[in-house]
């Protein structure tokens, strides 16, 4: 063994005994580094990647993007945002060896924890989107109540939980969900329910929409877990 390789021993070895995840916001994920993810994904690499999915560009001030979902006010988005979210799980599992996930620590904890272990133990690349409410939502009540919106995202259908590991049984994470629970969600957070005030002739509209993606995008997911 060269001096370098010697020298070289402790790095090697604390890469070995450690776990390593590559973690981002959506602006990152969904908007600017896309193509970065896209290009691991697709190459085979043995590589976690953990998405913080707060569905706006939170460290910059709020801008909308592409996680953004359809009718919510954000920066660039003044009157709601009229195209829908980008579907970046449905993308990752485009690739039949690529471990992918959503998880909500608030709503199921449980699965979040059993996820990120088989994650790092998959050999191959695995993507974990983590529902990740902000400021910029505009809570009612402030962001103390950040954990009763997550249960609320997940138990109205408006983030499924699932996980995937290729060779095994696509797994729909979600149980019980009730989508007549949709509207209270909604009218908790003003980046939807001040659409009215600010948008008032398509309010309604972009608002139905929300609903009508999210139970499009729930069921596609359920569709999958009966296959």
């Amino acid at each position: 063994m060269s001096s370098k390789d010697k020298d070289l021993m402790p790095y090697k070895n604390f890469i070995k005994d450690k776990t390593f995840f590559i973690v981002g916001g959506d602006g990152w994920a969904y908007d600017i580094g896309f193509s970065g993810i896209d290009h691991v994904l697709s190459n085979n690499y043995n590589v976690n990647i953990l998405v913080l999915d707060t569905e706006v560009y939170s460290n910059t001030g709020g801008q909308a993007s592409k996680a953004t979902p359809i009718g919510a006010l954000a920066q660039f988005a003044g009157f709601g945002k009229k195209n829908y979210k980008k579907d970046l799980a449905r993308m990752a599992l485009a690739y039949p060896h690529v471990y992918v996930a959503t998880v909500c620590l608030g709503a199921n904890p449980n699965q979040l924890v059993k996820v990120l272990k088989e994650a790092n133990e998959y050999e191959g690349p695995s993507i974990v989107i983590a529902y990740a409410p902000c400021i910029s939502h505009g809570i009612k009540g402030g962001m103390e109540n950040s954990i009763d919106i997550e249960k609320e995202a997940v138990a109205c259908g408006y983030y499924p939980l699932f996980h995937y590991k290729p060779g095994e049984d696509f797994v729909l994470d979600s149980k019980n969900v009730n989508f007549d629970d949709y509207p209270v969600f909604i009218e908790r957070q003003t980046r939807f329910n001040a659409l009215k005030k600010v948008n008032p002739s398509e309010a309604d509209k972009l608002l139905e929409y929300n609903i009508l993606e999210a139970k499009k995008r729930f069921y596609y997911y359920e569709n999958l877990a009966k296959k």
